[in-house]
């Protein structure tokens, strides 16, 4: 128990020295995704400098399903080097969801999940170029929903235009 307390201080009093500069806006797209393939509006508040409000409007499907959602992830940054940084936070999302099951019946309804969402972006910005890429990952464990207290996860890119 003792090397998790001094490895978790040490994480974040690195995190302290090396805090990013969070944007006080940007908004973009997120395209990704598990078994399910899906895109996002997505767009980034700043709270601070090293802190930030994330909100997703999202739509995904395969051939026997489909679902549209809205997400929410409150994110910590940290610079790596100039231009890159890490972030992480926890999160939850909301939808409603549609799907055919093996004996072609649709059942549809609505889904409620909470998580988090870790990932590492690249800012334009130090080259004058208003650009924000991003690649995270953002686990959700549903406990109302299509997965009826199951856990999904995907893999998804981020573009987004950053403004003062």
């Amino acid at each position: 128990m003792k090397k998790v307390i001094v490895i978790l201080c040490f994480i974040l009093g690195t995190g302290l020295a090396l805090q990013a500069q969070v944007h006080p806006r940007a908004i973009g797209l997120r395209f990704g995704g598990g078994s399910v393939f899906g895109g996002e509006i997505s767009y980034q508040h700043g709270l601070s400098e090293t802190n930030r409000l994330e909100f997703d409007l999202g739509f995904g499907g395969s051939e026997n399903y489909s679902n549209l959602f809205v997400s929410g992830t409150y994110q910590w940054n940290w610079n790596i080097t100039e231009g890159l940084n890490w972030y992480t936070g926890p999160g939850a999302a909301v939808g409603f969801y549609s799907r055919t099951n093996d004996d072609n019946k649709i059942k549809s309804g609505l889904t409620l999940g909470i998580g988090g969402q870790i990932g590492l972006e690249y800012d334009f910005n130090h080259l004058n170029a208003p650009i924000l890429l991003s690649l995270d990952t953002r686990p959700i464990f549903d406990f109302i929903g299509y997965n009826d207290g199951g856990f999904g996860w995907g893999v998804s890119l981020g573009v987004r235009y950053t403004w003062q």
